[in-house]
């Protein structure tokens, strides 16, 4: 009851999709993605997929806020539907982004198709290693890292080359353990970004990208240990890209990749590319760069479904209905899924996770009994984001990849060090800016670091917590 609490107290409640969704034919989609609230009930909202609307209901004593787009106090929660904006028209853009030129687009800095589904290096996809990549997102705490530490099993899932699995951590910093985050970053997972609040930032300014993103990489390097020149990705918050603000802010501040922007369920996945040119499939989620980001690269999460959309269709495999399968039926969901890659031209196949699905043995058991069937195929491989994308880089066929760096656990350089047995367990004041967020309530917080205790809780323009003058990042300077 008092996690609940501070959830609404901080505004992050939104209804779990893993409850069985209700398609409602009388209710039209104003796009084809998203949320939205009933015109006549208060409590009801809809999530438009592909647009189908599913009718859902915020708990009992909350309303839906179309505004904030999730469930709110009655007293605070903006009832019914809001109008959406359009981004804002402006002038003549001279970096427009244009359409994939291959042949001005060479690699390692530059990758495109016309459709997305060119293999990197023109190679037969028999010679390409399927690439599986683990993103877990969000707080890293109590709840889950213990699930996480029985996924990332040593002695269970290993690569051809004998090297353990290892996944991408997307993590945002409320209810964050950084003491956990340490220990996941010196075990060699890679660490990247989801922002310090979790708010949607789609409409935000440049500047709010600057306090989000920026903001939560120095926080990992004060309070988790995690170097800077280590984190080189993000994803936005809920899947919302944040339009050219976003990338701008990413190409300042030398962010490598995001992987954010999500893509409809196609006959053959899509590649990551990079932002040298128009992105090659529709804008599922709205909000992507229009642009030009050379040698930015984009992760795209296509999306998961089976040929009769048993389970629906997602990006995130928690936000499929799959909670009432057996664990065997999971599996088969999965082999079908995964096929749809391996068959054709091996994209790679990203998992993606909220700590929804670790709260159910049927689902933990399924994914278990799907990295058991894959690893056992000689050319899958479980990589890192950057892992995936240093590949892409330089692609070499299945044959040659036990001479691959990258990929070599045992050549791992400068390892950072491990994270102490017993941290400092923080209570300290939570003082949010008066005038970003109102459900952002003054009060009491706690966080968990082997660094000392900052004086008051970090958050937006203080990394720190030193409560001292609002921060300032400047960008860095690149050598030209």
């Amino acid at each position: 009851m008092a996690c609940w609490c501070r959830l609404l107290a901080a505004g992050l409640l939104l209804v779990s999709v893993q409850a069985q969704l209700i398609k409602d034919e009388g209710f039209q989609c104003p796009a084809l993605d998203g949320y939205f609230a009933d015109p006549d009930n208060c409590r009801k909202f809809y999530q438009c997929v592909d647009d189908y609307p599913y009718s859902q209901l915020c708990p009992s004593g909350l309303y839906w806020d179309d505004v904030k787009k999730q469930c709110d106090f009655k007293n605070v929660a903006v009832c019914g539907p809001v109008a959406t904006t359009e981004a804002p028209s402006t002038t003549p853009d001279p970096y427009l982004a244009t359409s994939c030129d291959p042949a001005n687009c060479p690699l390692p800095n530059c990758f495109c198709s016309k459709d997305g589904t060119r293999i990197p290096g023109d190679l037969d996809p028999k010679q390409t290693p399927q690439m599986i990549l683990l993103a877990l997102d969000g707080a890293v705490n109590g709840q889950n890292y213990e699930h996480y530490l029985e996924l990332f099993n040593d002695t269970e899932y290993r690569n051809p080359n004998e090297c353990p699995m290892r996944g991408t951590f997307f993590v945002s910093h409320e209810y964050t353990n950084y003491q956990m985050v340490q220990d996941l970053y010196h075990k060699g997972h890679e660490i990247a970004l989801y922002s310090i609040t979790s708010r949607s930032l789609s409409a935000e300014p440049y500047e709010e990208w600057v306090q989000e993103m920026v903001g939560m990489r120095t926080m990992l390097g004060l309070w988790a240990n995690v170097s800077e020149l280590d984190i080189l990705g993000m994803r936005a918050p809920r899947l919302k890209p944040g339009f050219n603000n976003q990338f701008n802010m990413m190409l300042d501040y030398g962010f490598v990749w995001d992987s954010s922007v999500s893509v409809a369920p196609a006959r053959v996945p899509v590649w990551p590319y990079t932002l040298d040119y128009k992105i090659p499939h529709d804008c599922r989620s709205g909000g992507c760069p229009t642009s030009q980001y050379p040698g930015v690269w984009e992760v795209p999460l296509n999306s998961h479904y089976v040929d009769n959309f048993d389970g629906g269709h997602c990006p995130y495999l928690d936000q499929c209905v799959l909670f009432n399968y057996e664990p065997a039926e999971i599996l088969a969901w999965f082999k079908e899924d995964f096929n749809r890659h391996y068959d054709q031209n091996r994209a790679p196949y990203v998992l993606s996770f909220h700590t929804n699905w670790f709260n159910e043995q049927n689902l933990i058991d399924g994914l278990n009994m799907f990295l058991k069937w894959a690893q056992a195929k000689d050319d899958v491989w479980f990589v890192t984001t950057t892992q995936a994308l240093l590949w892409m880089s330089d692609p070499v066929p299945t044959n040659q990849l036990s001479q691959l760096d990258d990929w070599d656990c045992r050549k791992r350089k400068d390892t950072p060090p491990p994270a102490c047995n017993l941290p400092n367990s923080c209570r300290v004041a939570f003082r949010p800016p008066a005038d970003v967020e109102k459900s952002w309530v003054p009060g009491t917080r706690y966080m968990s670091t082997c660094l000392s205790c900052p004086k008051q809780y970090p958050w937006l323009y203080d990394a720190d917590g030193d409560g001292g003058a609002e921060d300032f990042y400047e960008p860095p300077a690149f050598e030209k």
